[in-house]
């Protein structure tokens, strides 16, 4: 008898050797029944043992676990190449740098089956290894790091622009298409934008809960922060209103700084509004980071991480700028494929 799968987890991977244990076996841990899922990982060509690991829990689990390839590497065909090969009548897309609550899956289908929404999403708790990742998933998880990000700063339950991942009703992507695959970041803002401009709505539960690992380095978050930021701006001109004002804050945080400190040459008036826009700033640097921090050193590092990543985001979003004049991201008549 051939079993009737309701779930179809997607997940994109790409050299996910450190954190795809801890998710799989978070998902292993799952109340939804299994014979009713189907689990669908997608690789970008990974050079770590990931896939290796993926195929030691599908010889266990043969009936619920498939491994597909994404030859073009960047998430969003990784999704399209999923939603193409499930058969759920929900699509549930996750990711492997994080685990799940028990409930999770569950309590996405309970949503989906009694609340007005195509997509339903949670709440994502943010961790890392090691003093200096906890110390920045600290700075990720308050307002004055990441503005009003509801999903990231304990939000309440609602209707909300988006959600962490998601889990989506099936006929969304055939009815408004599947990822943008233009956009190397800033997908799911971009689907959820959709949805919401073509009458659906996304909701935010906030008794579904993730532990999403963030970066556990400096230069890792300053890395990321700089892509952000970049992406920000070219999914901005691509997809016109999928970003919202909180993710160019940084970019006028950088360019007021250099406009004010250059115009205090000509008019000195403006280096007084400078040292009272960073006195201002280092003020809530300092009370935020006093609010967060358990002990002095760590008091140290956040008041250093809060600028680090403001300004490598805002600087990311500059450069963002200049690549708008690129061929590359000219302006096109592209819709995404209906899957």
């Amino acid at each position: 008898m051939e079993r009737e799968i309701i779930v179809s987890v997607v997940m994109p991977v790409f050299n996910e050797s450190r954190y795809i244990g801890p998710c799989v076996e978070s998902l292993l841990q799952q109340d939804y029944p299994r014979e009713q899922m189907e689990w669908i990982f997608v690789d970008g060509n990974s050079t770590d043992d990931t896939v290796a690991r993926l195929e030691e829990y599908r010889k266990q689990y043969p009936d619920l676990i498939r491994i597909k390839n994404n030859p073009r590497k960047i998430v969003p065909y990784a999704m399209n190449i999923g939603i193409a090969a499930a058969s759920g009548r929900y699509i549930v897309r996750l990711d492997a740098h994080a685990d799940y609550r028990e409930d999770y899956i569950s309590k996405c289908v309970y949503y989906l089956d009694h609340i007005e929404a195509d997509n339903v999403g949670g709440l994502a708790e943010t961790k890392s290894r090691g003093f200096t990742g906890n110390t920045i998933a600290k700075m990720l998880s308050s307002r004055f790091g990441v503005g009003n990000s509801e999903f990231r700063t304990n939000g309440k339950s609602g209707y909300v622009d988006t959600v962490p991942f998601g889990a989506f009703r099936r006929e969304v992507f055939s009815r408004y298409g599947g990822y943008d695959e233009r956009l190397v970041r800033n997908q799911d803002n971009e689907m959820n934008y959709r949805i919401r401009k073509n009458g659906g709505k996304i909701y935010l539960a906030d008794d579904i809960h993730l532990s999403y690992y963030c970066r556990d380095s400096v230069k890792g978050i300053s890395d990321m922060a700089l892509k952000n930021g970049m992406w920000n701006v070219i999914t901005m001109k691509l997809c016109p209103g999928a970003m919202g004002l909180r993710h160019f804050i940084p970019m006028l945080f950088v360019l007021s700084i250099v406009v004010l400190g250059i115009g205090g040459i000509f008019f000195r008036p403006a280096w007084g509004l400078l040292f009272l826009e960073l006195a201002l700033y280092l003020a809530l640097d300092l009370i935020f980071s006093v609010k967060l921090a358990s002990s002095a050193k760590q008091l140290l590092l956040l008041i250093c991480l809060f600028p680090i990543f403001h300004i490598s985001y805002g600087i990311g979003s500059i450069k963002g700028i200049f690549k708008l004049f690129s061929k590359e991201y000219r302006g096109s008549d592209y819709a995404a494929p209906k899957i």
